[in-house]
């Protein structure tokens, strides 16, 4: 078992279902959680070496870019419409990067 697959997948996952609870309740709390989990994960993706590492780390620090400007403009501006816009963008991505994470282990697999 790679671990290193194990614990950034994990981090991944933490981060989808955090964005998802931030869209079930609104929070600043949930938000903050969920950026920083997605940080984590694009920090923990730099440093990954496999067929479909680039688009892992590009839809990561797309996520990133949603997440970092919704909790300013929830925490800063007071818009919470376009601070859950933008968490749905970021929920987008890491849908993406979840179907990415997918392929890449049936590819392994097929490896085997």
């Amino acid at each position: 078992m790679d671990w290193g697959k194990v614990i950034y997948v994990f981090f991944s996952l933490m981060s989808l279902t955090s964005i998802a609870g931030f869209l079930y309740e609104h929070s600043a709390t949930a938000l903050f959680a969920a950026g920083s989990l997605n940080l984590v994960s694009t920090f923990l993706k730099i440093g990954v070496r496999n067929l479909l590492s680039a688009e892992l780390l590009a839809s990561s620090l797309v996520a990133d870019l949603h997440l970092i400007p919704a909790f300013i403009y929830l925490q800063v501006v007071g818009n919470l419409e376009w601070a859950i816009a933008l968490t749905i963008g970021a929920l987008i991505a890491n849908l993406f990067s979840m179907g990415l994470v997918y392929i890449e282990s049936s590819k392994n697999r097929d490896d085997y």
